[in-house]
């Protein structure tokens, strides 16, 4: 009896420890981080346009983001190499570097939310920080890189159960108005 609990009890920690997602050390990640300094900066404000600020991000969407870069499941000729080499305590890591920063929208002058593209502000607001986890933040994004992404869902090179739809169904000058819109707004973000 004594060794059928034993048993049950050294079974039931596998199964702990194999579910388990490994704790995240900051300093790892700001060493990690070191690699992503030049386009998207130590703190996630993005030092090249084509990249996207990261800073403020949740951790979980970050890390989602990367793996997916690993898996090859979305592609790009940086991001996928520099991913396939990182290790999952890696990515938990400088995932958590980055979201322990805060976001906040620069208002441009005349701000009117009312104006905010309907498709966009239920996820990503209409101060371009988003309410929905998953969603990036779109604030102070260079246009360039909002409408290169919001073309890939559209073509199907990008793949998102939500993105993919609503992109599709824009034109270009309704990805040009979208891109503009969260452009204008810039974007602070800040160290812990």
């Amino acid at each position: 009896m004594m060794t059928a609990l034993r048993l049950v009890v050294s079974l039931g920690g596998m199964v702990v420890l194999a579910g388990a997602v490994p704790a995240q050390d900051i300093e790892a990640g700001r060493t990690v981080a070191n690699m992503c300094r030049t386009c998207h900066g130590l703190d996630g404000y993005a030092q090249i346009p084509i990249a996207p600020h990261i800073g403020g991000e949740p951790a979980s969407y970050l890390a989602g983001q990367l793996r997916a870069f690993r898996s090859g499941e979305r592609e790009h000729e940086m991001m996928s190499v520099v991913a396939a080499g990182l290790s999952d305590a890696q990515i938990e890591d400088v995932a958590a570097w980055y979201a322990q920063h805060t976001a906040a929208a620069v208002l441009p002058q005349g701000f009117d939310a009312e104006a905010a593209p309907d498709s966009c502000t239920a996820c990503h607001g209409a101060d371009g920080i988003a309410i929905v986890e998953d969603a990036p933040n779109l604030a102070g994004e260079d246009t360039i890189y909002l409408e290169t992404q919001l073309k890939a869902f559209g073509s199907g090179k990008r793949e998102h159960e939500v993105m993919s739809a609503i992109a599709s169904d824009l034109d270009d000058a309704e990805i040009r108005a979208v891109s503009e819109w969260y452009a204008a707004i810039g974007i602070e973000i800040e160290g812990p």
